[in-house]
């Protein structure tokens, strides 16, 4: 595998998981609410390898033979952001230590949908994973891919992981923030979703 190619694909891929969106409002709601970050962390790396799966598998293949299927995918992933945004937005997250909390698995099979259904983690590993393998470079396609995909997951993991933890310390002691950052984190879920809804 080259060198060069996968340098690239970090930068460019860490760049991307930087920028807020989705995956970000769900750390930082679990961040305020759960006990544990790592729950909603590793319920959203394990929807970035159910992705990894699919495209190492062949979906981008599946994906430019029948272009409607990724407008069903992207109808189904922005509803479930928006009903996520709206679950948080009903009941903003705060600081808690409470006996009411959801239980890990729960967090996690909603951080699994919350980065599955993103039609634009789909996208990206659909979109960007493909321009960094080497047909040629003496690794097989879609070990090659499976590589770039497990890189992409723990840069997810350490990214998500941060966010979860800087929410809970910065903004543990002050409810009133947190519950502002957390309906932010509801209407940011939601406008993403309605975008994608329109687009």
């Amino acid at each position: 595998m080259d060198f060069g190619a996968v340098a690239a694909f970090l930068l460019i891929d860490l760049l991307l998981v930087l920028t807020p969106g989705a995956d970000w409002a769900y750390a930082i709601s679990a961040g305020l609410r759960d006990r544990s970050v790592v729950p909603a962390v590793a319920g959203l790396v394990a929807g970035y390898a159910g992705h990894t799966i699919l495209v190492t598998a062949g979906l981008a293949a599946v994906m430019a033979a029948h272009p409607g299927l990724l407008t069903v995918i992207t109808a189904i992933g922005a509803a479930y952001l928006i009903w996520t945004g709206g679950a948080v937005l009903l009941k903003p997250a705060r600081p808690s230590a409470g006996p009411a909390m959801p239980s890990a698995r729960r967090v996690a099979v909603r951080g699994a949908g919350v980065s599955g259904l993103n039609p634009k983690g789909l996208l990206l590993s659909v979109a960007l994973l493909p321009q960094f393998v080497r047909p040629g470079a003496g690794w097989p396609v879609a070990l090659q891919t499976a590589t770039l995909g497990t890189l992409h997951m723990i840069t997810c993991a350490v990214v998500y992981l941060t966010v979860g933890l800087l929410a809970r310390t910065v903004l543990g002691a002050r409810p009133r923030a947190a519950a502002v950052v957390s309906r932010i984190s509801g209407v940011a879920m939601v406008l993403i979703g309605a975008s994608l809804l329109i687009a």
